[in-house]
Formats: C-alpha cells, sequence, structure tokens
C-alpha cells in the first residue's frame, strides 16, 4: 500500500537535514531580478494560444493578531480601512493580467490565501469575489476547487454561508494547537469550540472538502499534550490535515523572536510527536500523502497518488498541477509554462507600481531543459514515491543513468540504508524513506550546493 510508512529513528537521525520543500523546482530561492514584466506578458501569451486551464492565487496580507510562529507575508493591523486601498490595486493587476488571457481559460482551482482572508468584509468579499467572475472564466456548476483559509477566530455561520455563496468549496483551517498553554506562547487563542463551529458550518453548507493544519514543535509542547490536540481533531473528521514541524529561524522572521527558545520542545521530542502523530492517523483511517500531509482514502488526493497522477505546486499537493498558475497579491507567485514570476513582497511598493498602471513582478525564473528534467524527476518522487527512468528518458529524450550517472554512488548508498530500492529501471521510495522523500529529491537538486542551508527547514 501507498499509504505504508516504517518509523526508522537511526535513518531519520541520519538524513533529516535541512532543505527545500520542492513547492517548485527550480526553488524561489534561485528567483532572481532579472525576469519582470515582459517575461509575464509573454508567458500569458503562450498560455493564451494553447488555451490551457488555469489556477488562481489571491493573497489578501492583513491579519488582526500576531500569531508569534507565523512566516508568512502579512500586515498585522486592527483597522479593517486598512484593506480598501489594496484591493483597489488587486482588482487593476486582475484586470491588467486578465486582458492578456483567452475568456475560454476556465479556472478549475482557485485559492485565497494570506494572512487572513476573512479579514475582508462581506461586503468586500463579495466585490472582490464578482471582480474575478468579471475578468475570469470561473465555473458555476461547483466542479472547481475553490478554497480559502480559515481562521476560526474571524468566521461565523453567516461568514461560512457568504463563501459557499460565493463559489468556494473547500476550506483550510488553521488550528496549530489546543493546549491553552501553547496558544499563550504563540499568541493564538483558539478554542475547539471555535473551531468546531466552523467546521460543523461547512459541512452544513455542503462544502465539498475541510483540511487543517497542525504545527509540533511549538513552545511549550510535549509528546502528550499534543497526542490529545491530535485526538481532538481526529474526533474533528477532516478530510486532510497537514502537520508541519515548526521552524524556528528567528533571524529571518521577526514575529518568531518573541518565542522563548528555552520553551521549545527537544529534537527527541519533537521527533516523538511526530512518530504518535503519524500512528494515531494511521490508525484512525488516514493515508500519508507525504511532506506532512495525510487524507483519508476516498479524498483526491489520496486517490490522485493511487493512480499516479498527483502533482505539486506552489499550493501545495494538487491535482491541477496542469493548470497555469496565477499569483495575485503582494508576493504572490505565479508559474505559467516554464516561467515563475513572483510579486513584491512589500506591499507599499506592490501597491504604487499597480497605482501606475504596472504589473508588481519583482523577480523570477525561466526553466531551462536541465530544470525541466530534474523538476520531472522530483515531482514523480514526492508525489508517487517512485521514478520511471523510461518515462523521464521518452519525455527528454535522454539516457537516465548516463544523463545522472555522477549521482549513482549517492543513490546506492541511499539503496544500502533501506530508503529507496535502485534498479536499472526505476527508483522506488521504501516505507522508510517516505517521511525521508525530501533527501531523496535533494540528491538531483542542481542549486543545493550553492545555497545556504540555513534558508530551509529540516526534512522532519
Amino acid at each position: 500500500m501507498l499509504d505504508a510508512i516504517r518509523w526508522d529513528t537511526d535513518l531519520i537521525r541520519r538524513y533529516d537535514l535541512a532543505g527545500p520543500r520542492y513547492t517548485s523546482y527550480p526553488t524561489a530561492v534561485q528567483f532572481h531580478s532579472q525576469v519582470g514584466t515582459f517575461d509575464l506578458l509573454h508567458a500569458l501569451r503562450e498560455s493564451r494560444k494553447a488555451l490551457r486551464p488555469l489556477s488562481l492565487y489571491v493573497h489578501v496580507p492583513f491579519c488582526a493578531n500576531i500569531c508569534y510562529y507565523c512566516a508568512c507575508n502579512k500586515v498585522i493591523t486592527k483597522d479593517r480601512g486598512r484593506a480598501l486601498p489594496y484591493l483597489q490595486r488587486l482588482e487593476q493587476e486582475i484586470q491588467l493580467i486578465a486582458c492578456h488571457l483567452d475568456p475560454g481559460q476556465k479556472v478549475e482551482q482557485l485559492h485565497f490565501g494570506g494572512g487572513t482572508p476573512t479579514f475582508l468584509s462581506h461586503d468586500e468579499l463579495r466585490q472582490l469575489m464578482g471582480h474575478l467572475r468579471q475578468h475570469f472564466n470561473l465555473l458555476d456548476d461547483d466542479s472547481g476547487d475553490y478554497g480559502i483559509e480559515i481562521d476560526p477566530r474571524e468566521a461565523d455561520w453567516s461568514t461560512m454561508g457568504l463563501l459557499r455563496e460565493l463559489g468556494f468549496n473547500r476550506v483550510s483551517i488553521g488550528l496549530q494547537d489546543l493546549d491553552p498553554a501553547v496558544q499563550r506562547a504563540v499568541n493564538r487563542l483558539q478554542s475547539l469550540e471555535e473551531t468546531r463551529a466552523v467546521i460543523e458550518a461547512a459541512r452544513t453548507l455542503q462544502f465539498r472538502s475541510i483540511n487543517i493544519d497542525l504545527i509540533y514543535g511549538l513552545p511549550k509542547q510535549t509528546p502528550d499534550n499534543f497526542a490529545r490536540t491530535v485526538e481532538e481533531v481526529i474526533n474533528l473528521q477532516p478530510d486532510r490535515l497537514s502537520v508541519f514541524n515548526y521552524a524556528h529561524l528567528p533571524e529571518r522572521f521577526m514575529p518568531q523572536r518573541r518565542i522563548n527558545s528555552h520553551e521549545l520542545p527537544a529534537p527527541a521530542e519533537k521527533l516523538q510527536m511526530l512518530q504518535r502523530t503519524i500512528e494515531q492517523l494511521t490508525a484512525a483511517g488516514y493515508r500519508y500523502i507525504g511532506m506532512d500531509h495525510f487524507a483519508l482514502p476516498d479524498d483526491e488526493l489520496a486517490i490522485a497518488q493511487e493512480e499516479s497522477t498527483l502533482q505539486r505546486n506552489f499550493q501545495g499537493y494538487t491535482t491541477h498541477g496542469h493548470c497555469d498558475l496565477i499569483g495575485l497579491g503582494v508576493s504572490a507567485i505565479s508559474q505559467i509554462g516554464d516561467l515563475y514570476c513572483q510579486n513584491s513582497s512589500d506591499l507599499t511598493q506592490y501597491q504604487n507600481l499597480l497605482g501606475g498602471a504596472q504589473l508588481a513582478t519583482s523577480r523570477g525564473l525561466v526553466c531551462n531543459q536541465d530544470d525541466r528534467i530534474r523538476r520531472a524527476v522530483i515531482q514523480q518522487l514526492i508525489c508517487n514515491f517512485s521514478l520511471d527512468f523510461e518515462a523521464i528518458e521518452q519525455q527528454f529524450n535522454i539516457d537516465f543513468r548516463g544523463y545522472f550517472g555522477e549521482l549513482w554512488p549517492q543513490l546506492q548508498a541511499m539503496t544500502e540504508d533501506g530508503l529507496i530500492k535502485l534498479s536499472n529501471e526505476n527508483i522506488e521510495v521504501l516505507p522508510a524513506g517516505r517521511l525521508l522523500v525530501r533527501s531523496v529529491c535533494m540528491v538531483f537538486d542542481a542549486y543545493l550546493e550553492q545555497q545556504n542551508r540555513q534558508r530551509f527547514s529540516r526534512v522532519i
């Protein structure tokens, strides 16, 4: 079975290195300022010619309260009026991008992230979705994957009803931990009752999928109190779960400086938390999809993995990797054909550029042939835990063993360690290697040796 995982503490300790999460290859660390608006317009034209379907990501950066662990691009403010000038510029960006696309390009996937998208008022959400529908071909038959991130402290039954009315059919709920001491240590007080109310509303209103986010490794967490959180979450029966490893990088993310590092659990305790979480979720019937993600067996991600059609992009695991991804809003990333590009991460700069009728593209990357080959290899490994050499050879007209010959000693070492099974035809990631699949992918990363590993979180 694809979801079989074997816990091997010795193997984890040896291969638990810092490395990318591979929501893209090459990763965003490789983006540079030589890529700009001209490249984006060229890529949009190619997308229009090919009539490729679309995935839209909309970034709403505002939060009323700061969570100390957060590494997202956000603006903390109690002033709800801050959203209005941002939304005006966002609507300009929607208009500028859409005019370079074909009305026949259907939006199969839509995701609102942040920040806290429900920071916006009901009228603002209604107007923003109306603007998107005016300029993009959003589906009206509820067949698209239209998701939004929810903070249960910022949503109630009327909010959930509005979101369903606007066409959203998936919700992702930030929970992180239910223990009050942990919540106080990270400045996110959120009761189980608040979370349950939002989930009950989503079910009653027939949202198609509910995801819950958890984080292990936060201050004051212990294996026992985190296990209690996981048990409560299992009782809520979400369709999907994301269980993230907290990466404490206060030198990069200022809010994390408010966390007392002495209160963080030791590495051995973090491992214990993850092991117990996997045991609890597996016993409850969840399948390990990979990279912190779990899903019920009838979920689209689990089915796609069984059928070897699972993909991965900047929104994580997806069944819509064939779509061109258009990122809208401050810091949003697009992936259109071979182009990756990112908007300015500075709110003022983003708004000023669009105020001058310019797109806010600030950096990016155009993939070369080697990037495309390695991207396909990493995608297969991280999504399907297997790699068929012949498929890569036919797709790119290469001899796999010849092309990656210098990597063979590393792959053979991983074979001897029991991470993978290596043959002349394929690589299979074994049950003991599935938690460490990022380490296997890192072997194929041509850029990794040039990078500062401190920019990345650890594999486990």
